[in-house]
């Protein structure tokens, strides 16, 4: 019989006992941030804890913002349905069967100013899971502030905006990766002078992850996507030392516990190294931020309630790695979108810790630990060999279009799967513990009519706007596009004309290709 071998999920070997680390000089709040962003991390503000919602239309949503919000929610994450992350309207050939499914369906500022009817934008921070389509996005958030009174200087929130881990991981990207990364700049450079304390991108390692990569894989694609984005704007002349600061981080939480917190720790340490190598100076632009989610691919549809167990895990790992956003998963995830009752006790597993469990108290609280330590040194020493290889390949944008990235996640995930079937790897419930179907009677279930629905609002908006000035702001919008000026403002002119997002998104298809 072969020997147990003792391994992370990214098969860094675990020894049977630590007993000696390097002593600890790094402090809280100082470069190279290992031990967190701020100096009394918790003691100071807890995390946002944050909940994903979005489905059918926006009045639906809307209506489970409001509950969030009264449940205690700190700040409101929006999940988008496939055709408005791929820049088709509800009423497209290309979007039958997908409105309203995994998300919100937005056509237009109309549905925006229904998604957020009641929710003052100035007061709240918000999350969009948005990429392709992030520019329009935006652009809708910002005109609805405007309309609202706000000071949008004032608004705070974040897109996703991080277009290479689409190409690499997930697939809704539209644009070829060249004016896809211009967009992108194009709204760093909006940003900074227009809404200073909006993050214009949260580089997303979450969705690598779920792709079935490892977390040392997560850690270093997601690292030198963040690298690609630095050197892009650095080349259109942007200072790192201003745009840097509102670049923020999306990090994914699975179930070896202790790997997950040094991968936390490894990520604030090299993207500390990384912008100061890349020349910046303030210690804000040095920082890593970011937002984790536990994750939804451990999640089983066996027995469904052991997912608040790894939920619980996974939100504490998140915690004790010192993250500054929380999103906890609903335990019937892998079944529907989380039921009401799903996305209470989500939001309870993470004030019962902030609150009950005096992890908060202290800053760090597993530095100094023999293996927490030794365990972050060979993630970040594991990681940087993979960011070397890309910056090898001239970067995250070549390595991607040379498929070297997707390859690498595509082996680990084949890995993963046949772990699961033989069982060396146990999954409680699945392949070790096994019971019959553990009956869950409530599923969020979408109704198919939300398409007709869409339709009429969509056929009534365009009987009713000005089709003039539309016609004026997407000619405009695509001679910007054809040229090298900054396409936010033409953007927002088009949305505040009730043009749809599919005819932006087809605008700008136009000029830049599909990839």
């Amino acid at each position: 019989m072969k020997e147990k071998s003792f391994t992370t999920t990214s098969g860094i070997e675990i020894k049977e006992i630590y007993t000696t680390a390097k002593p600890l000089t790094e402090v809280p709040g100082e470069f190279p941030f290992t031990r967190g962003i701020q100096k009394d991390m918790y003691r100071g503000r807890l995390w946002t804890m944050r909940q994903y919602a979005g489905f059918s239309t926006a009045e639906e949503s809307n209506k489970r913002y409001h509950y969030l919000l009264k449940q205690g929610t700190m700040g409101l994450s929006v999940a988008f349905d496939l055709p408005t992350q791929i820049g088709y309207d509800s009423d497209h050939d290309m979007a039958e069967g997908e409105v309203g499914k995994v998300g919100v369906a937005i056509d237009s500022l109309k549905d925006i100013e229904i998604l957020f009817d009641g929710i003052e934008l100035q007061k709240i921070t918000t999350s969009m899971t948005i990429n392709a389509t992030a520019s329009i996005l935006l652009a809708m958030y910002i005109a609805l502030a405007k309309k609202q009174g706000a000071d949008i200087k004032q608004i705070s929130g974040t897109i996703q905006n991080d277009i290479l881990k689409e190409y690499a991981a997930r697939g809704t990207y539209i644009y070829p990766p060249k004016p896809s990364m211009r967009i992108i700049t194009d709204i760093f450079e909006y940003c900074s002078k227009e809404v200073p304390k909006w993050n214009t991108i949260s580089i997303s390692g979450y969705h690598i992850r779920e792709a079935g990569s490892t977390a040392v894989q997560e850690l270093a694609f997601t690292l030198a996507n963040g690298k690609a984005y630095l050197n892009a704007a650095l080349e259109k002349g942007l200072d790192i030392n201003v745009f840097a600061k509102r670049l923020s981080f999306f990090f994914n939480c699975h179930n070896n516990f202790f790997e997950e917190i040094a991968k936390f720790r490894a990520a604030r340490r090299m993207w500390a190294k990384i912008t100061k190598e890349l020349g910046a100076t303030d210690e804000k632009a040095q920082m890593l931020r970011f937002h984790t989610q536990t994750g939804g691919s451990t999640l089983t549809a066996q027995q469904p309630l052991n997912n608040v167990i790894r939920v619980t895990n996974q939100a504490l790992a998140a915690v004790l790695g010192g993250t500054q956003s929380l999103h906890t998963n609903g335990y019937d995830e892998a079944l529907s979108l989380p039921t009401e009752a799903a996305a209470k006790i989500a939001l309870r597993t993470q004030q019962v810790i902030a609150f009950e469990s005096g992890v908060t108290d202290t800053v760090d609280p597993l530095a100094g630990s023999y293996f927490v330590e030794t365990l972050t040194d060979e993630v970040e020493a594991a990681a940087q060999l993979y960011i070397d290889k890309i910056d090898a390949m001239g970067g995250s944008v070549n390595a991607i279009e040379n498929e070297y990235i997707q390859n690498e996640i595509a082996d680990a995930a084949y890995r993963y799967q046949v772990e699961v079937e033989e069982a060396t790897r146990v999954i409680v419930g699945v392949n070790k513990f096994t019971q019959e179907q553990e009956g869950i009677t409530e599923v969020f279930t979408i109704d198919e009519s939300i398409r007709t629905i869409q339709t009429e609002k969509i056929n009534k908006l365009k009987a009713e706007r000005d089709n003039i000035a539309v016609e004026k702001a997407l000619k405009n919008l695509r001679e910007a596009a054809k040229g090298s000026e900054n396409l936010m403002p033409y953007i927002l002119t088009a949305v505040e004309a009730y043009s749809t997002l599919g005819e932006i998104a087809d605008t700008l298809r136009n000029v830049f290709g599909e990839y």
